[in-house]
């Protein structure tokens, strides 16, 4: 089933000389539970594209759907509701709250929304992150590969449909991104959750289902690599 659709997405930044087209007509969709690498260099547009499918940036033209949902027909309140409902945002830097603890930094969008904390769920989260004991820690108190298991437990606590990933191992070294990314797979297989990532790293994008490269904006491959 799809879960996600864009047609002829379009973004452009500034005017006249200095315009730059950041995505050029990208047309693609993703099924429920699927889960998506996108690839290509640095200034293709990739980290344009993951901020316009969360509902962070408006395309210049195009549309996006979400479970046959117009995104940006949505107004600001909507979209903020959407934002935090329908999409988990994992990012390179982890954007952590510096005076909130782990639980804090973690149940942030459920409370946000004005929802009731899922005690069991916030505690299946800590275990699964291996983040049991340190509850109480705020991020300065906590390594890297740790900060990134809080963001990604953040992501994950509104149970959301899409889980979208911008480098998130780009910080760290290759047995902590390998770690991340067992616990991303595992979310996407446990929760049926559709996980996008957006990666420069071969290795991680080939633990993908399907790879799709970016240049200059544009698509130039779309490829499935397992079923």
């Amino acid at each position: 089933m799809e879960i996600l659709r864009t047609e002829h997405l379009t973004k452009i930044y500034g005017k006249g000389e200095n315009q730059v087209r950041a995505l050029d007509d990208v047309s693609f969709s993703v099924r429920q539970g699927e889960f998506v690498a996108i690839i290509g260099p640095s200034g293709s547009g990739k980290s344009t594209l993951l901020h316009i499918l969360g509902g962070v940036d408006r395309p210049s033209s195009g549309k996006v759907y979400m479970n046959g949902a117009d995104v940006y027909a949505q107004n600001e309140q909507q979209l903020a509701i959407f934002r935090r409902r329908q999409v988990g945002l994992v990012y390179q830097f982890y954007n952590l709250i510096p005076v909130l603890n782990v639980t804090e930094n973690i149940t942030l969008p459920v409370l946000m929304d004005g929802q009731r904390v899922n005690q069991e769920r916030l505690q299946e989260l800590l275990e699964t992150l291996k983040l049991t004991g340190r509850e109480n820690h705020l991020p300065n108190q906590l390594s890297g590969g740790q900060q990134q298991r809080v963001s990604i437990g953040r992501a994950l606590m509104n149970a959301p449909a899409v889980v979208l990933a911008d480098e998130p191992t780009g910080n760290l070294d290759r047995k902590n991104s390998q770690e991340i990314m067992d616990l991303l797979k595992k979310s996407n297989e446990k929760y049926h959750q559709t996980l996008i990532i957006i990666t420069h790293d071969e290795s991680i994008a080939l633990q993908a289902d399907r790879i799709i490269a970016i240049e200059d904006g544009r698509i130039i491959r779309d490829e499935v690599i397992r079923k």
